[in-house]
């Protein structure tokens, strides 16, 4: 008796991204190569028949969704979605609503991504605001930290539920038994920090969490704690320098080393060094935690490989039923 192989139905929001479309439907037709998943592709049509028609395309891997526009990095997403309702990160994320695709991916505007899928698939119970998460630094890989931008003012009460998803991240996916909480603050005392961060240490301190005070940035390479939490203003400021740096020491190194290495060891060195300071463009984008489905926010940057990583990680957000364990583990905290 043979069993029938999971199809993971990716619903992809193909105008989202500096380089859409041609990047993302080069990188969605890769990822469709894999033979359990199926592409569902949402834009515009007329925009995406003259890239579609560069390649051979199986009909049952790959599908186009039409769409009647996009949302740009430049508009409000509250207001566009009102103004676009047949947008494509609109559409692609009712596919998930709909139970039609597993999950949505988009490289396109943070702000309309997280709104639709809030607006859409609903937030989960206790949850006041989706944050987006996951490890940003290769020196501590399994390092929670959220949020990573998609709130950049929040309340003490919006960070105790980023602290909870990330403990029940890291208690599912790693296997951490009792995951390590830290503030990310200026400083390790107790009496560093800004308002925001004094009134959310006090919270912590009254929960059931494994909450072990406050952490520097300067700490974060050496695994100082499972889960660190801030808003996504300091979240996102920190991923980007992070990535910036990792660019360019990749580039100093380079320049350096060139007449000491031979070429294959040092692009090897080069790109080793680039993907540790860039976790979430080597895992081609981050799970929205804290929504009612999966939906993956990638970078507006990203390339073809960038964007089928994305893709493998939705489709491992759907294998690991990363929403029902958040479901789950939520339920259980008073």
């Amino acid at each position: 008796m043979t069993t029938t192989e999971r199809i993971y139905r990716i619903a992809v929001d193909a105008m989202g991204g500096d380089n859409a479309p041609s990047e993302v439907i080069a990188g969605a037709i890769d990822a469709s190569s894999n033979s359990d998943i199926s592409i569902q592709l949402v834009g515009v049509p007329k925009l995406l028949e003259p890239e579609l028609a560069k390649y051979s395309i199986d009909d049952k891997s790959l599908i186009v969704i039409p769409a009647e526009n996009h949302i740009s990095e430049n508009e409000h997403p509250a207001v566009a979605m009102r103004q676009k309702p047949k947008a494509s990160i609109i559409v692609s994320t009712s596919l998930v609503k709909k139970g039609i695709a597993d999950a949505n991916v988009s490289m396109g505007s943070s702000g309309a991504t997280m709104a639709a899928a809030a607006i859409i698939l609903g937030t989960l119970n206790g949850i006041e605001r989706p944050a987006i998460g996951g490890p940003l630094l290769g020196f501590s890989p399994n390092m929670v930290i959220l949020d990573a931008g998609a709130n950049v003012d929040c309340k003490p009460s919006q960070l105790l539920s980023f602290a909870i998803m990330g403990e029940i991240f890291s208690k599912y996916v790693y296997k951490i038994p009792n995951p390590r909480v830290a503030l990310l603050s200026v400083g390790s005392e107790d009496e560093k920090g800004n308002k925001q961060v004094k009134e959310t240490s006090a919270i912590l301190k009254t929960t059931n969490l494994n909450f072990i005070g406050n952490v520097e940035a300067n700490d974060l390479m050496h695994n100082p704690a499972d889960v660190v939490v801030c808003d996504g203003f300091v979240g996102n400021i920190l991923m980007k320098l992070t990535e910036g740096l990792g660019g360019e020491i990749s580039k100093y190194l380079k320049s350096k080393l060139s007449a000491k290495l031979n070429s294959n060891d040092l692009s090897d060195l080069s790109n080793e060094i680039y993907n540790m300071h860039n976790i979430a463009e080597s895992r081609g984008g981050g799970p929205l935690f804290g929504v009612n489905g999966v939906s993956i926010i990638g970078h507006g940057k990203a390339k073809s490989a960038t964007v089928s990583r994305a893709i493998q990680t939705a489709k491992w957000c759907v294998e690991i039923d990363l929403v029902s364990k958040l479901k789950s583990g939520l339920s259980s905290i008073k």
